[in-house]
């Protein structure tokens, strides 16, 4: 039997990626049937779909969200699903919490979907495990040689630099509910930061499931009800929407700070009136995208919502096949970059 090239069985619909032979879809943007989500940011995980599959944290983060299938099941890592012909499995992402790649074999033909990932550590969540496939769709977020993050422990360490330099000042840090938030202060505390922690109310529920699934986050407080002085010399925690809007100048004196692989672009920390820029990146940037695609082995690349078209170049110059899937409606929560 001859092995079925991956075009012939994964298609690219108006839905999103789908695997024909097993009748579903990976991250669709439309309500479907039948979806296996990688993780639960809302370019991922859209609400309306009739059974979904997804690692356990994922799906608690998602029935926090509200946007729960109607039925789901969760499965462990590696663990093997049947569907139609077709048998698939989850492993680590390394992006958040529960966050997934997605293995799909058919007939001897294996594709891998990364979903959003990172190469760096963090203790939030499982690190990212390359597996050997025949096509490899990629993430590519950060897909530019000038993205190459910093160890997020020396950003860290500019920021306690800052905070001891500005004792009267309250540092607030914009950064997305899930995922940023919770690696922030994970970081913070291995960093030897034992202070509470001061958070908006938004971000407040995404901390409560990592906390029930298991991931300590120290003393957490809310910001919002806390007096000025009580606030002079710590850390606040807020979307970015909020650090730029009123919300922030009830704080001491406060040093905007924002945790984005965005922030090395200084133009971008200046239109943001970003005084302190934090590149804290929660996807892979130019060599970890690149060393990935050697690790994973694949002959082939499909490359999906970033700059593919320089990924691309630089993979067929080692041999590597690309392609450009342009798929519409992900990428479109840049602030948890």
């Amino acid at each position: 039997m001859t092995t079925p090239h991956p075009e012939t069985w994964i298609k690219v619909l108006p839905q999103g990626l789908f695997c024909e032979p097993g009748g579903f879809f990976v991250d669709p943007v439309r309500a479907v049937d039948r979806a296996i989500i990688t993780h639960a940011h809302s370019d991922h995980a859209r609400p309306g779909h009739r059974a979904v599959l997804a690692t356990a944290p994922t799906l608690a983060l998602m029935q926090a969200r509200g946007v729960a299938g109607e039925t789901e099941r969760a499965v462990a890592w590696g663990e093997r699903v049947q569907s139609g012909e077709v048998t698939a499995w989850l492993a680590p992402a390394g992006h958040v919490l529960g966050s997934a790649q997605v293995a799909m074999e058919w007939r001897g033909s294996r594709v891998v979907v990364s979903g959003d990932y990172k190469r760096a550590p963090d203790p939030t969540c499982a690190g990212f495990e390359p597996i050997q496939c025949d096509v490899f769709v990629t993430e590519a977020t950060f897909a530019l040689p000038v993205f190459r993050h910093p160890p997020a422990a020396a950003e860290i360490a500019r920021l306690l630099a800052s905070i001891a330099l500005f004792p009267d000042r309250t540092h607030v840090i914009g950064c997305y509910s899930l995922g940023k938030c919770q690696r922030l202060i994970a970081l913070l505390r291995q960093a030897g930061w034992d202070a509470p922690i001061w958070l908006h109310g938004a971000l407040v529920p995404m901390c409560r499931v990592y906390e029930a699934q298991g991931i300590g986050l120290g003393d957490l407080r809310p910001a919002t009800v806390a007096a000025k002085d009580k606030l002079v010399g710590q850390i606040v925690l807020a979307p970015p929407s909020a650090v730029a809007d009123r919300w922030a100048r009830r704080l001491a004196e406060p040093i905007v700070c924002q945790a984005s692989g965005w922030m090395r672009v200084r133009q971008r920390a200046k239109q943001g009136g970003v005084e302190l820029p934090l590149v804290i990146s929660d996807h892979a940037d130019w060599d970890e995208l690149n060393a990935t695609l050697d690790e994973v082995g694949a002959p082939e690349v499909w490359v999906t919502h970033g700059s593919e078209d320089a990924l691309i170049h630089a993979a067929g110059k080692r041999g590597i096949r690309g392609r450009a899937l342009r798929l519409i409606g992900y990428g479109d929560e840049e602030p948890a970059a």
